[in-house]
């Protein structure tokens, strides 16, 4: 699943005071395929700590064995977008920390 900003009706076009959301106002202006792009340069790992982190916001009844169906309103559901989204650029940004400690702890010390 992708996010599509061409679709993001539900999220305000200006932040609580007044000023227009920049970001949101990027990510319309990005190609689709731009942003399939980005999501599919996520490992594994970070898929699986936001799979986590989502389910344990919503609750994580095993959908195979009940029947679960989740309301919400527009405000939350954002807020639970954005979460999902800082969540994911901030363990990007450890990973690609980590790579580099691992790649500098590979050099020998001078």
């Amino acid at each position: 699943m992708v996010f599509d900003p061409g679709n993001a009706n539900f999220y305000q076009s200006s932040t609580d005071d007044g000023q227009p959301n920049l970001l949101l106002k990027y990510l319309q202006r990005q190609s689709p395929e731009v942003l399939t792009r980005i999501a599919r340069s996520v490992s594994p790992e970070i898929r699986q700590i936001i799979s986590q982190n989502v389910q344990g916001l919503v609750g994580g009844l095993p959908s195979e064995e009940f029947n679960v169906q989740i309301a919400t309103d527009r405000d939350n559901l954002a807020g639970l977008l954005a979460s999902a989204m800082m969540t994911g650029y901030f363990l990007r940004q450890m990973e690609q920390r980590m790579e580099l400690e691992m790649s500098l702890g590979d050099l020998p010390t001078p």
